[in-house]
């Protein structure tokens, strides 16, 4: 029984019994450049990133937790927030799930939500905003005027038919809110498709 064993030395026991063409690729190193090199072939090959782990982690199924760690390129779109839900928990009196668009021939094309990404003091500042900007609302949800603009990170783009736009956004946080920029500097719908094809360079699309 060996889950109780660090992962360097289950990686250790498991090269002496398995063909080496099974196992994984992988380095060892404390290296940024190394990594980063290793990082951009594992994506010229077709995959989706790396995943980093602890040497001396503990396997515990089912969870990943803290030895674990996934290392994929992320990309960022500046969208428009067109609607805010009031936040609960410890987001209640917030308004902290922010409803991002691009821009669609003079309308705007949802791309998804999220709260991840502010401080406390941003989401302060973007609820008084937004309140200002306020058209219309219901109990969860305050429906805003488009002309604040955010840097948005995720890691990949998505066909979804729950949103016009065709596309939605996988783990989406702001990074910045851009006060430098008005809607009309946001994204377009156009570069969001400029994005989905851009990630099929190395692997095929599947289902389309």
């Amino acid at each position: 029984l060996l889950i109780d064993e660090p992962y360097g030395e289950r990686w250790r026991l498991l090269e002496g019994v398995c063909p080496k063409g099974l196992l994984a690729e992988r380095i060892v190193t404390g290296d940024e450049a190394e990594a980063e090199a290793f990082l951009m072939r594992a994506m010229e090959e077709g995959h989706e990133g790396l995943m980093a782990k602890r040497l001396d982690g503990r396997y515990t199924p089912g969870v990943r937790g803290k030895g674990w760690f996934k290392i994929k390129p992320a990309e960022t779109l500046d969208l428009v927030v067109i609607a805010a839900e009031w936040g609960y928990g410890r987001r209640t009196g917030w308004l902290s799930n922010y409803h991002l668009a691009a821009r669609a021939d003079g309308d705007y094309a949802m791309l998804g939500k999220t709260f991840k990404g502010l401080t406390d003091e941003e989401f302060r500042w973007m609820t008084q905003r937004l309140q200002g900007l306020k058209v219309s609302e219901t109990k969860s949800t305050v429906y805003v005027k488009p002309e604040v603009v955010v840097e948005v990170a995720f890691n990949e783009l998505q066909r979804s038919p729950h949103y016009r736009s065709g596309f939605a956004l996988r783990f989406a946080r702001i990074t910045r809110i851009r006060e430098d920029k008005g809607p009309e500097d946001a994204d377009t719908l156009d570069r969001v498709r400029e994005l989905y094809d851009e990630q099929f360079r190395h692997k095929a699309k599947v289902g389309l």
